[in-house]
């Protein structure tokens, strides 16, 4: 086991077995070839092709876009095409991300592999002297990666909701952090992949940050979503991120981002170039 293995499981996908999902001239997202025949029987909301799957031309404005394709995806869901449904909606970005096209439900997006953001959040203590770091235990009723190692604060970033207030809502639902205390948290960088997983593509974005806790903050979970939370050395964090397979996917990279910043891996690692690369290509 390395830091690569955790980083190579998430950018395993087949590009050949994908269509672009393209909306207007835009090309944002990708759907796998079976998907794309069960949308094909809906042919007034996706035009289907060898080249890539549409939204029909007169679905002009985000909220006829919306309403069409929340129509085809409840169908779908219905079907077991799409698993864990939220009634949570994301937004589907342009591909320069600087315009909203539509929103659609959080369960069907990695169908579509459309871009979608995340924000994690590491939290530290130091003691004496020791980095350690709190490490939260998933709920085994999590659709996703139950009873998975996680950050002490993650969650998608639903539409209409930037980073930061999403960090906050996370932080006092996931670990009842007061608001003064997750306020702290600062930027740290991104970490991006595109990984075939059960639910679909997910093409991710995730949107880093780091807080340095007091000794006396104890996490405590108030929405179901984490079962219990360890302070460990950083040491053993290494460790269970290298060794094993104990993180949530995408949790494991967040580790070894903040290891790398650091300087708990450095160059001297033979796989160092291709561990910084691996953090930030989709």
């Amino acid at each position: 086991m390395s830091f690569m293995d955790r980083i190579r499981a998430c950018h395993v996908w087949d590009r050949a077995a994908y269509l672009p999902f393209i909306v207007g001239d835009d090309a944002v997202g990708l759907v796998h070839d079976d998907f794309a025949v069960a949308l094909s029987h809906h042919g007034d909301v996706f035009e289907v092709d060898d080249d890539g799957v549409r939204l029909a031309p007169g679905l002009t404005s985000p909220a006829a876009r919306g309403e069409a394709v929340a129509d085809v995806t409840r169908r779908l869901a219905a079907k077991g095409w799409i698993r864990g449904w939220r009634d949570e909606p994301y937004a589907v970005l342009s591909s320069d991300r600087r315009r909203e096209l539509f929103r659609m439900e959080r369960a069907a997006v990695p169908r579509f592999g459309v871009a979608a953001f995340g924000v994690h959040l590491n939290g530290v203590v130091r003691r004496d002297g020791a980095l350690l770091m709190w490490i939260g235990r998933r709920s085994p009723h999590k659709h996703t990666a139950p009873l998975k190692l996680d950050q002490i604060v993650a969650g998608g970033i639903a539409a209409g909701h930037s980073p930061r207030e999403t960090l906050l809502k996370e932080a006092a639902e996931e670990a009842a952090m007061p608001a003064a205390l997750a306020e702290r948290a600062r930027p740290a960088g991104i970490v991006r992949y595109r990984s075939e997983r059960e639910e679909g593509l997910r093409n991710d974005i995730l949107y880093v940050y780091d807080v340095e806790l007091p000794a006396d903050f104890v996490p405590r979970n108030t929405d179901g979503e984490i079962i219990e939370f360890f302070l460990l050395p950083i040491d053993e964090v290494v460790a269970r991120v290298r060794d094993g397979d104990e993180f949530k996917f995408n949790c494991a990279l967040v580790v070894i981002d903040f290891l790398v910043r650091q300087g708990l891996i450095g160059p001297e690692d033979g796989d160092y170039v291709d561990i910084v690369a691996g953090l930030h290509r989709p």
